[in-house]
């Protein structure tokens, strides 16, 4: 009998020359058996290794007897009992069968490629490499190590070929790679594909890593601008290297430097007619601001300003603040001051007829007044704030509104409304120049409104597959802890522990809002499905007063109900 296994991109087990059908595989334990196998060195492992990675909060006894069951189900998924082995210490493939994998094969060309350097060696590791060892397993621990290791491998055998376009396939984000294509399009005198290539990077870094391009790869680009014998350099040329500029000023922390720099880009954005990266500059003047302890006060300012302005930028102005908005105000404590603020905004917005101001301070309103629980009178703040951000074109305004209309229909117990409202945000979001931002808070709305365990399993496996290395962190948190929680109350406890551990992580770094009151809950989520009941009752005990402290009575409800639960 000869077995082969996928594990790089995708998992499907062949025996000779029959695949087994995902139908087959209807037991969890069974599928991750195999793939723990075929991971493992020599395709063995002791018996206690495999009970520590899949149940280890159960007793040996308990955990032995799963063990079995799992090796039952799996013979019987692929139709042959002598595959497996399994006697007092060892669980292991046969050595009777002829078993080989993907990683195998795929390792033993890469030896080969970077013994040798040699190009065409390198290209043939390369097409062995199927993808990400198994992507649909992200966050079991046991999978990290060897994960890492095939793609830093991958990543070798690209940079030992010079196969760049690949190398930036795998990581966008690699400097090396990209600098490397510019410097090939300029010896060439190709100075369109250099300026192409820098755009490509700098999105992409934007999108991963929420930075901006390194001091060598703006001045390759500066050197693309300044080749003689082309077409002139264009504004928005211009306007992206100096805006490269301002970050690269912002992340080595000469703040003033970023934030002058970011002023008068803004302006010759505004000059050239450029709307994302009028947006673009907003955002690194507010979040040099918001590093200094000052981005209430700029971004009041900056309010006033712009709506008595009636500059048809407005909402690109309003674009660069809206995820400092989000994270400054909303989820913020004082509810009181900052609608009274909110309110002395909407006055200004009105008395000078701006839709986007008054879209932008309803939504605000419409905030407050959710997290007080409040449903009626935020539903009507909020329905308002969508029909002034459809009149002021205000895409990403409108999305945070159906956002938060999704997240009432949620409270109200309308999962249908809540995913009708999704979808409609998704199809807007992905219009925007913050959608990485946007879609990772609705994905969050997505996992809470999914009615079957089907589903739930989607839209979990969707959000992970946006939690890139570089995901806004302070957007993606929502997700984290939904998707941890939905998994918990399933039962599917392998993944929940490692998901908050990120989110806790995340959460120290970003000190502010109900994040961590919402760990707390995940917490207790997860101590009640381990049946640990009263770690569960101190974990909710704890998020309920936090966020009774936030001033969030339906969140504070819904914990003591679960606290009553137990």
């Amino acid at each position: 009998m000869k077995v082969s296994v996928q594990l790089l991109g995708r998992f499907s087990v062949r025996i000779d020359d029959r695949e087994i059908s995902a139908a087959a595989w209807k037991r969890d334990r069974a599928a991750a058996i195999v793939k723990f196998l075929a991971v493992a060195p020599q395709h063995r492992v002791h018996r206690e290794q495999a009970m520590e990675a899949f149940w280890p909060d159960l007793d040996v006894e308990l955990a032995g007897a799963n063990l079995r069951k799992a090796i039952h189900f799996a013979r019987r998924a692929v139709g042959a009992h002598d595959l497996l082995e399994l006697d007092k210490q060892i669980v292991a493939i046969s050595p009777d069968v002829a078993f080989e994998t993907d990683v195998e094969r795929f390792e033993a060309a890469a030896k080969v490629a970077l013994k040798s350097r040699d190009p065409a060696d390198c290209e043939k590791a390369a097409g062995l490499y199927g993808g990400v060892l198994l992507p649909d397993d992200r966050f079991l621990d046991w999978l990290d190590t060897p994960r890492n290791q095939l793609q830093r491998l991958y990543g070798d055998v690209l940079r030992a070929g010079r196969l760049w376009r690949l190398l930036i396939a795998l990581d966008p984000t690699d400097e090396e790679a990209q600098c490397a294509l510019m410097q090939a399009a300029l010896d060439a005198g190709n100075r369109s594909e250099a300026i192409r290539q820098f755009y490509q990077l700098r999105e992409r870094l934007h999108v991963e890593l929420g930075v901006g391009p390194s001091k060598p790869a703006i001045e390759l680009y500066e050197r693309a601008l300044a080749l003689s014998g082309v077409e002139p350099v264009t504004p928005v040329e211009r306007i992206r290297a100096a805006l490269a500029w301002s970050l690269v000023h912002l992340q080595s922390g000469d703040f003033d430097k970023a934030a002058e720099l970011a002023r008068q880009t803004r302006s010759q954005a505004l000059d050239a007619g450029l709307g994302r990266e009028v947006g673009e500059a907003g955002a690194v003047l507010g979040l040099t601001a918001h590093v200094q302890g000052r981005w209430r006060d700029l971004f009041r300012r900056e309010f006033t300003e712009w709506v008595e302005s009636r500059s048809s930028f407005v909402s690109a102005v309003f674009d660069g603040h809206l995820c400092l908005a989000e994270f400054c105000l909303c989820d913020a404590k004082g509810h009181g001051a900052i609608a009274e603020a909110a309110r002395e905004l909407l006055a200004v917005a009105e008395e000078a007829g701006s839709a986007a101001g008054k879209g932008l301070a309803c939504l605000i309103l419409g905030e407050i007044a959710r997290c007080a629980d409040d449903l009626t009178e935020a539903e009507k703040l909020l329905t308002e704030a969508e029909r002034l951000h459809v009149e002021a074109n205000a895409v990403s305004g409108r999305v945070l509104v159906l956002e938060r209309l999704a997240e009432i229909a949620l409270a109200r117990g309308q999962k249908w409304r809540a995913g009708r409202l999704i979808q409609r945000a998704l199809a807007d979001a992905t219009q925007s120049w913050l959608s990485s931002h946007l879609l990772l808070r609705l994905q969050a709305l997505a996992v809470r409104a999914a009615a079957t365990e089907e589903e739930v399993a989607d839209a979990i496996l969707a959000g992970d597959r946006l939690l890139t290395p570089g995901a806004c962190q302070p957007c993606s948190m929502a997700l984290r802890t939904a998707s941890a929680i939905a998994l918990a109350e399933a039962g599917d406890l392998e993944q929940v522990d490692r998901r908050l551990n990120e989110a806790e992580r995340i959460a120290g770094m970003w000190q502010g809002g109900p994040w961590a009151a919402a760990l707390w809950e995940a917490r207790g989520v997860q101590r009640q499905a381990q049946a640990n009941r009263m770690r569960a009752l101190a974990a909710l005990t704890e998020a309920a007063a936090r966020y009774e402290d936030l001033g969030r009575p339906a969140d504070h409800a819904r914990c003591l109900k679960r606290m009553a639960e137990l």
